[in-house]
């Protein structure tokens, strides 16, 4: 669901960025944060991550998107660093270094429970992963995201023919923001803590690998990516556990 969110960006939209495990990081505190100290049900917080990312991707788009090429790139991952530093000094909300933890989810739907063996958990991201593809691929097969296409193979063209540019990359931008937000809401949920590491940069570029090895600008490419990464990850390490 992350690396479909970022084809949004990068494969849809043209823009490359570095930066998208600030929205993912976000998403997943904020759904952590309202586990512990609001409510625990999974939709609400699930609903709530999707909010807080879409929130940081509309405020810092709105400055980030006034830019482009390497500028713009060089730009995401300082919005990342910073949502990182401000994740380790607010340790009363995130347990800065100690990570957010504590919190438990209670059943979905008020109906099936978070089973140890994760089947709950699986089912459900599944469930959210494929209502998330759908509704990118409404969103890229409208007229909007025939534009937004259009944006990234010519910029110039698509702004003298009167397309509002910077709005349709800002709304593409919001969207993916909820997407990456909904995935990390999701990794809060389904792991019961938080890390640092969730906002660190190496959740960009693994991301930005996985969509390279799908194929950018598909949707389905995320999909095929991760999979594909995963696998290799898991095989290389059960091979070679030392290195």
């Amino acid at each position: 669901l992350l690396v479909l969110s970022l084809d949004l960006v990068v494969g849809i939209a043209g823009l490359a960025t570095l930066g998208h495990a600030a929205l993912f990081g976000t998403g997943a505190y904020a759904a952590g944060i309202f586990a512990l100290r609001v409510q625990p049900d999974p939709l609400l917080g699930l609903a709530v991550g999707i909010g807080a990312g879409a929130l940081l991707a509309l405020a810092s788009g709105a400055f980030l998107l006034r830019y482009a090429g390497f500028t713009f790139l060089m730009l995401t991952v300082a919005v990342a660093q910073i949502t990182l530093s401000l994740a380790q000094k607010a340790r009363d909300w995130t347990g800065g270094d100690d990570g957010l933890s504590g919190f438990t989810m209670g059943p979905l739907l008020g109906r099936f429970a978070f089973d140890l063996e994760g089947r709950t958990a699986a089912l459900y991201a599944l469930g959210v992963l494929v209502l998330g593809c759908y509704v990118a691929r409404r969103v890229v097969d409208s007229p909007f995201g025939l534009a937004v296409q259009g944006i990234h193979q010519n910029r110039a063209r698509m702004a003298a023919l009167g397309t509002p540019v910077f709005s349709r990359l800002l709304a593409i931008y919001t969207l993916a923001g909820a997407l990456a937000g909904a995935a990390g809401a999701l990794s809060a949920q389904t792991n019961a803590i938080v890390g640092l590491d969730s906002l660190g940069f190496a959740v960009s570029a693994e991301a930005l690998v996985m969509l390279v090895l799908g194929g950018a600008g598909r949707l389905h490419g995320a999909l095929v990516g991760a999979l594909v990464f995963t696998l290799l990850h898991h095989t290389a390490a059960s091979i070679n556990p030392y290195h």
